[in-house]
């Protein structure tokens, strides 16, 4: 069987981001979320190439299009733009502007008028998802300076910076070879791209003419029944502030702890149950502790045969719908079931046994026939790994090995 693993050139990519190549869109959303926000550049300075180098595998991965080019032809295709309908595909998109989109942050024009966007992962357990949650958190942004409204120093006291003329960006030309030159463009070393120039004196005492102010706030965060791994709360206006440009937001992204019981899929809520032999061949009552701290009472009664492998369900008792809370979807039980050990009953307690079982369904009984026409096979326990090891532990002899031995005497009578 040929598998999609199977028909990828080169892992690259999937290796960027820690998946498989058989990867689901889900699980690579989720792989790119978590590492984009370890890895952001606000977090991790340092970790800028990094960065860029989730951002450029997740556009990729994500797109049906590009994710079938790279599988084929490797990063080479996708570089030549071997996108099957034309046109240049070679170009990544800015690593921010992918990571703005996947959280919600707009584009790069947008981002021009609005000020950066922060975003925070809040670890949730599933009990949190089912019953709602409230958490206070203190987040560390810019504000504008309320003393100077964001001036840097009283009114009327800046001047236009000279040697930028107020762009806050300097050119420099270079001359590489006689006819050759070069544009450099730099911040303004006089100004700091503020383009604007302040006396010493003239400085808001408060922001030191920074025009900002670095404040902690504490916000209240309301996790809703419902609500699901990776799923966005969003602060608008709470985020940087900067002059001119309109607030940014903050966005809290929630980020679901493994649950020992439960795992959830959609509104169902799925867990296993062990049972014994005799609890799925005579009925059983067992308690399970729901999320909300509750104890319900599985119940099988005497006479419904619950086999190795079956599934039950039991209606309203899975997670509430989001916004919809007294909805709610299945608790899923998968069962299995324990055999008791061997000899467990004296052989006579086993015929006896025997009597209330369904009768065997043999083609002829062995009593029936004589002894002599039986060859009789004990079931023994399969050892598989030894079997692997000693499957290619065959010696194979030539004609000269059978020369050097004497070879093989034949016996005659």
């Amino acid at each position: 069987m040929i598998t999609h693993a199977n028909m990828v050139k080169e892992t690259g990519f999937y290796d960027t981001l820690g998946v498989k190549p058989n990867a689901t869109p889900d699980e690579l959303k989720r792989a790119y979320r978590k590492l984009a926000l370890k890895y952001h550049p606000d977090k991790n300075p340092t970790e800028g190439d990094k960065f860029k180098q989730i951002s450029q595998a997740y556009e990729v991965l994500s797109d049906a299009k590009k994710r079938d080019v790279y599988d084929r032809g490797g990063e080479k295709a996708i570089k030549e733009g071997g996108t099957g309908g034309g046109g240049g595909g070679g170009s990544f998109a800015s690593p921010m502007d992918i990571f703005d989109l996947f959280f919600g942050g707009g584009s790069r024009m947008h981002r021009e008028r609005k000020g950066k966007n922060i975003v925070h992962q809040i670890t949730v357990t599933l009990e949190d998802l089912y019953n709602g949650a409230t958490r206070k958190l203190a987040v560390q942004k810019n504000t504008i300076c309320e003393r100077c409204e964001g001036r840097g120093s009283r009114k009327g006291a800046a001047q236009m910076c000279m040697s930028c003329h107020g762009t806050g960006m300097q050119v420099r030309v270079h001359q590489l070879v006689p006819g050759m030159v070069q544009q450099v463009s730099t911040v303004c070393l006089s100004c700091q791209g503020q383009g604007q120039r302040l006396n010493q004196k003239d400085r808001c005492k408060s922001c030191g003419g920074r025009k900002i102010l670095r404040q902690k706030k504490t916000l209240e965060v309301h996790i809703d029944k419902g609500m699901r791994d990776g799923q966005k709360i969003v602060f608008h206006g709470e985020g940087d502030q900067e002059p001119g440009l309109e607030p940014g937001d903050i966005i809290f992204v929630l980020d679901l702890r493994e649950h020992s019981t439960f795992t959830r899929k959609g509104e169902d809520l799925i867990m296993s149950m062990e049972l014994q032999l005799v609890e799925a061949l005579c009925g059983f009552k067992k308690p399970v502790q729901t999320l909300d701290n509750r104890t319900i009472l599985i119940t099988s009664h005497p006479g419904e045969l619950i086999k190795p492998g079956d599934t039950k369900c039991v209606l309203n008792e899975g997670m509430p719908t989001y916004r919809r809370p007294f909805e709610k979807g299945r608790l899923i039980i998968h069962f299995s079931v324990v055999f008791p050990q061997a000899n467990f009953l004296p052989k006579h307690k086993l015929k006896e046994l025997e009597r209330y079982l369904p009768e065997k369904k043999d083609a002829e009984q062995p009593d029936s026939m004589d002894d002599d026409l039986y060859i009789y096979a004990d079931l023994e326990d399969c050892d598989f790994e030894n079997r692997k090891r000693s499957k290619h532990q065959y010696y194979y002899m030539d004609e000269d090995d059978y020369a050097s031995t004497g070879g093989v005497q034949c016996h005659t009578s």
